[in-house]
């Protein structure tokens, strides 16, 4: 892939690719579709997408900061549009948020992998 077609780093983790080269699939499915299962190594050039045992304990952080997020997302909309008050639009927001948090974990999953990528790059 050129430098003109290659997929940007945000565009690369919202289709789950591989932050090396961008074409093989982190999961074996869509992550939107449910509970999808990692591929060990990227099918395309083989990036070890984990590392060690553990390695995902980062990954956390990323979907705690993205939970914190989206519910701060909802219960604003929910107070702002919808003139909750506000003890009604932060629970609104939470209880709104619980069928993102799947995706959001396995989002952040991907995230991890990409910001591990640019600290310490495994190289080909």
């Amino acid at each position: 892939m050129n430098d003109k077609t290659r997929i940007s780093t945000l565009g690369g983790i919202f289709r789950q690719l591989c932050p090396r080269c961008r074409l093989g699939r982190i999961y074996r499915s869509s992550m939107y579709l449910g509970f999808p299962k990692m591929h060990e190594r990227c099918p395309v050039c083989g990036l070890k997408f984990e590392r060690e045992a553990g390695y995902f304990l980062g990954a956390m952080y990323i979907s705690y900061g993205f939970a914190l997020a989206a519910i701060l997302l909802i219960a604003s909309l929910l107070w702002i549009v919808g003139r909750w008050s506000m003890q009604h639009a932060v629970i609104g927001g939470m209880l709104l948020f619980l069928p993102l948090a799947p995706a959001l974990t396995f989002l952040s999953r991907v995230a991890w992998i990409y910001l591990d990528q640019a600290i310490d790059p495994e190289e080909f």
